[in-house]
């Protein structure tokens, strides 16, 4: 919720800082302002598949895995559909709340650009945007029709890569970097990000992104891959 008063009036909050956060969270640099929540309608849907991809345990955080870190992340694109690559804005998961079962409006925000040839993310919202905002945001800027990107950890999946035929990133591209941005580049220029819509990176131990153009699409590939993995 905004500050308020006294008076009970809401008060400006100016919040806009630049951090270029270590190994663990978020590695790009950031520029970020506080801003008030989104509204259920604009992630209801998105939140709805967080929740079921963390009930199947792709989402989550465990004291045993990545030395206690949260892991996995949701978006979804939103207008103008025509924006530039580098300035469609889209919401995500904040930092720091894969732990949470539930969540509400206050644990998303909104990318309003991002360069990753720079390192750079902007974003506004009640708290800053997960550590793969960057990876989001080069999916999206490789095709406007691309409105839901989901990326989870998944041993089972991420260790049969291979066998499953999913594309790679180089395991030299560390998460949240250039290098990933990068690579998904990369793959998608090659063709064959284009039917598949599934990678997983190489330098990001059992991590695993699906796009699509609708959050089902993305939703039941994850599912449907993690049941093949087995």
């Amino acid at each position: 919720m905004p500050a308020r008063n006294r008076a009970g009036k809401e008060k400006s909050v100016n919040c806009e800082q630049r951090h270029l956060f270590g190994e663990g969270v978020i590695k790009f640099d950031l520029k970020f302002s506080k801003g008030p929540a989104l509204s259920l309608e604009k992630i209801r849907e998105l939140n709805s598949w967080r929740k079921i991809l963390f009930l199947n345990g792709l989402i989550g955080e465990d004291p045993g895995r990545y030395e206690g870190f949260g892991f996995g992340n949701v978006s979804r694109r939103l207008e103008p559909w025509n924006a530039p690559p580098t300035k469609r804005p889209f919401i995500i998961t904040g930092s720091q709340t894969q732990n949470l079962t539930d969540l509400e409006p206050e644990h998303f925000t909104t990318v309003l650009e991002f360069d990753p040839a720079n390192n750079l993310v902007v974003a506004q919202g009640p708290l800053p945007p997960s550590s793969e905002a960057l990876t989001h945001g080069s999916v999206y800027a490789l095709d406007p029709e691309i409105r839901f990107v989901f990326h989870v950890h998944s041993p089972q999946i991420w260790r049969k890569a291979k066998t499953l035929g999913i594309p790679l990133t180089d395991e030299k591209a560390l998460y949240g970097t250039p290098q990933l941005a990068e690579e998904v580049k990369r793959l998608f220029k090659a063709g064959v990000l284009r039917d598949k819509h599934i990678l997983a990176m190489g330098g990001h131990q059992d991590g695993v992104l699906t796009f699509g153009s609708t959050a089902a699409e993305a939703g039941y590939l994850l599912l449907n891959t993690l049941v093949r993995s087995h």
